[in-house]
């Protein structure tokens, strides 16, 4: 069965300085399906200081779909990789940066490389499409992240 890369990306801008942005970005934790604004669960395997393992099981409609992922994370440039090794989308690799703007504010930008397998590759038009409702979806997660990382970054430390 032929397979074909759908690219696509977008960036999230975060009102905190970049070392913190990244900090709360890849301290994975179990919850982080529902920051996400999805139904699921997610089970963390840390192998080492730079390399974590995540299987993330999301309830979309009641179907459930397991995808797990190696996470490498690269802290002196800001930056993590996701690859899948499960199926579906096997192979699929996306690549997330936090760039400093300013003091006090930064960025994600987020590249996909989504992999899919088809009976045919299909014409230019469909994966464009593809692409931008892929690029809809993982965005709106990380408007989700990002208010959460809001709440989280500005909680006022309790009196007393």
């Amino acid at each position: 069965m032929p397979s074909y890369t759908v690219h696509f990306g977008f960036s999230q801008r975060f009102p905190f300085p970049a070392a913190k942005a990244y900090e709360w970005c890849t301290n994975f934790d179990e919850g982080d399906i529902a920051l996400e604004g999805m139904k699921g669960t997610r089970r963390i395997e840390r192998t080492d200081d730079a390399t974590v393992i995540l299987t993330d099981t999301v309830d979309s409609g009641g179907h459930k779909t397991t995808k797990v992922k190696v996470v490498r994370l690269y802290p002196k440039l800001m930056m993590w990789t996701n690859t899948r090794i499960s199926e579906p989308g096997r192979y699929s690799q996306f690549v997330y940066q936090i760039v400093a703007e300013g003091k006090n504010a930064s960025r994600l930008n987020y590249n996909g490389a989504q992999i899919e397998e088809g009976e045919k590759v299909p014409p230019a038009s469909k994966i464009a499409a593809m692409s931008k409702r892929l690029t809809e979806e993982d965005s709106q997660a990380w408007v989700n992240l990002a208010e959460a990382m809001k709440k989280d970054l500005t909680r006022q430390p309790p009196r007393g």
